[in-house]
């Protein structure tokens, strides 16, 4: 899909903020193009319109943040067989820390966050085919590109394994919008960052996050689009 070259610096971590706010920047876009053009001039098909609203924000993302540092895509770089057991391994680990731990917990304590959460269920359980393809396909290959092998591999040269291992995962768990997925984002941050630190390998990430999504999305929403 993109040449394979590795990072030759490392970047800050403003430059780093800086590409997670332009990211942030595009989630605001497709959402208020959604809510403010979509579903008034095509309520029929406005499902449809957002999610290639969500693709095309996404590849445009992606052509910035190559083109603009020095940094090409390594999808399929390094890939190994344990790496892919290891995938599978953090996506299941995932699901039962947060899934089945945690996040009732957290749950309980931020009631209003969970209400918002349980009303983003509904509403992906209302097209559960584009859902899946967002939310297994298209938010983990965006998210792993960026911060991992962006942010964290980029991080990591300059600051170090361990600084570029918080940084990264807080700014991951910040664009998760309510405290229910903050908390629980950061942990898996701080997972996924621990695999690619491990494996080199962003397709494993992407491959651990997609399946822990999935493992989630047959869990949690396919029983609200059964009702």
């Amino acid at each position: 899909m993109w040449e394979s070259t590795e990072m030759k610096s490392g970047i800050s971590i403003g430059r780093g903020i800086l590409w997670v706010l332009i990211w942030f920047g595009f989630m605001l876009f497709y959402t208020a193009l959604d809510v403010a053009v979509w579903r008034k001039t095509a309520p029929l098909y406005e499902k449809y319109l957002n999610f290639f609203s969500i693709i095309l924000c996404m590849l445009v993302f992606l052509i910035l943040l190559t083109g603009r540092n020095d940094f090409r895509i390594n999808l399929f770089g390094k890939i190994s067989f344990q790496g892919i057991l290891l995938a599978a391994g953090c996506a299941v680990l995932l699901y039962f820390i947060l899934d089945r731990g945690l996040d009732p917990v957290f749950e309980q304590i931020f009631p209003a966050s969970e209400e918002t959460y349980q009303q983003m269920l509904q509403t992906l359980s209302s097209t559960p085919v584009i859902s899946l393809l967002q939310v297994c396909v298209l938010a983990p290959v965006t998210e792993e590109i960026l911060m991992r092998e962006f942010l964290l591999g980029g991080l990591s040269l300059k600051y170090g394994k361990t600084t570029a291992l918080l940084v990264s995962a807080f700014l991951f768990a910040i664009l998760h919008f309510n405290m229910v997925q903050t908390l629980s984002a950061f942990i898996c941050g701080i997972i996924l960052g621990l695999l690619y630190l491990h494996t080199g390998s962003v397709f494993c990430c992407i491959s651990a996050h997609a399946g822990y999504n999935l493992i989630s999305y047959i869990t949690m929403i396919l029983p609200l689009y059964s009702k």
